[in-house]
This record gives C-alpha cells, sequence and structure tokens, in this order.
C-alpha cells in the first residue's frame, strides 16, 4: 500500500488537538493498517518525523435517524501517533492552533 492510502485524513477534534503540546496527532487510517505500517506511512508523508508509538482503535457506526428511516453510520479506523521529544512537529497541524 502507498502511504497516502493508509493515512486517509487527519482528525480534527478539541480532544485531538489539546494532545498536539505533547505530539500526540490523531489519523483516521485504512482498516487493514497495521499500527508498523502506520508509523512508516507517518514518518514518509511528514518528513524529519521520528514516530515513538502509536495506537489504534476501531470505531464503531452510529445509529442515525432520518425521518422515519434509519441507518448506521461507517465504521472506521483512528489511529494516535505520539511522535518522540527530538521530532520536529508536523507542520499541517500548528497552523490550526
Amino acid at each position: 500500500m502507498i502511504a497516502h492510502d493508509i493515512i486517509i485524513r487527519p482528525i480534527i477534534t478539541e480532544k485531538s488537538m489539546q494532545g498536539i503540546m505533547e505530539k500526540r496527532y490523531t489519523f483516521e487510517v485504512a482498516k487493514n493498517a497495521g499500527k508498523v505500517e502506520i508509523a512508516k506511512a507517518v514518518e514518509e508523508i511528514f518528513k524529519d518525523v521520528k514516530v515513538k508509538k502509536v495506537n489504534t482503535l476501531n470505531v464503531r457506526g452510529k445509529l442515525r435517524r432520518q425521518g422515519r428511516y434509519e441507518g448506521y453510520t461507517r465504521c472506521w479506523k483512528k489511529a494516535v501517533v505520539t511522535l518522540t521529544e527530538d521530532s520536529k512537529p508536523i507542520e499541517f497541524f500548528e497552523g490550526m492552533m
């Protein structure tokens, strides 16, 4: 898989933005990607970045209603990537603060 196929998009929420000070970034990733693949993809996409650890979790779809019809939102996988202390921060997230 290509790195851009593994890392789908960054997650921009209040909780994920609090982790930026500790160099902790949150991404939506491919469902079949492992922690090692995610770490390599982040290091490949964002240059001069060293990954310390990766935590992953599967997000289940929630039940939503539209009038009398109901269905579930899609299931997806989330990865919380922590960088080493000597690593550069990711510039994309720095513009959000």
